[in-house]
């Protein structure tokens, strides 16, 4: 069981936004099986009195739907809109957002915002007709974790999204550039050399 998914749904991590394509990943029937028991697995209820475990019946709906009405097994695309998941689903527009929200939780799928940018006809302040490129938000693309890579890649969580901290893990991002040495016969760098003079004699008579 996911400790995040364990978290009441106020005290979780607000979800950084992220923006492109997203990665998609071939995924052949057998993954997908795997996936769909790991999720029903999951939904088996966990304390007496409570209908449903780590994620409801409802969000194993919405996961069946991605997997097996949109996802494109060759490609990996999957980006259908909420209405779309929701009609296919059999369940409320809402309902679709908060079982995605339970899905990622439990670490059976991922999702970025995908946009367009289109250009659009407008005028200006002084009355000229130009154009702008207006970024635009549509559907989420999906990416699903299949089980099996979990279990044989322990870092796999930093290894998907190893492009994305490139710089933060490189040790030469760490070091900071050489200054620039001040030129004397500039103006302004005789002038930075005296004032670090300056500063040098007064923190010396103190």
């Amino acid at each position: 069981m996911s400790l995040v998914a364990a978290l009441p749904a106020h005290l979780r991590r607000r979800r950084e936004k992220v923006f492109g394509n997203g990665r998609p990943r071939a995924l052949d029937r057998n993954a997908k099986v795997r996936i769909m028991h790991q999720a029903r697995a999951l939904s088996r209820r966990t304390a007496k009195g409570k209908h449903y475990g780590v994620i409801t019946a409802k969000a194993v709906d919405v996961l069946e739907a991605l997997l097996w009405g949109f996802h494109n097994a060759g490609s990996g695309l999957c980006f259908p809109s909420y209405e779309r998941i929701a009609e296919r689903a059999r369940c409320a527009r809402s309902m679709v957002g908060e079982a995605i929200k339970m899905l990622e939780a439990a670490g059976l799928l991922t999702w970025v915002n995908r946009i367009v940018r289109v250009r659009e006809r407008c005028e200006d302040l002084f009355g000229h007709w130009g154009s702008r490129i207006r970024v635009k938000r549509t559907s989420n693309a999906y990416q699903f974790i299949d089980p099996k890579d979990a279990e044989t890649r322990p870092n796999s969580s930093k290894a998907n999204f190893q492009s994305l901290t490139q710089i933060q893990d490189s040790p030469s991002s760490l070091c900071a550039p050489s200054p620039t040495p001040i030129d004397p016969t500039n103006p302004v760098g005789a002038a930075l050399l005296r004032l670090q003079r300056a500063i040098t004699a007064s923190s010396e008579a103190k």
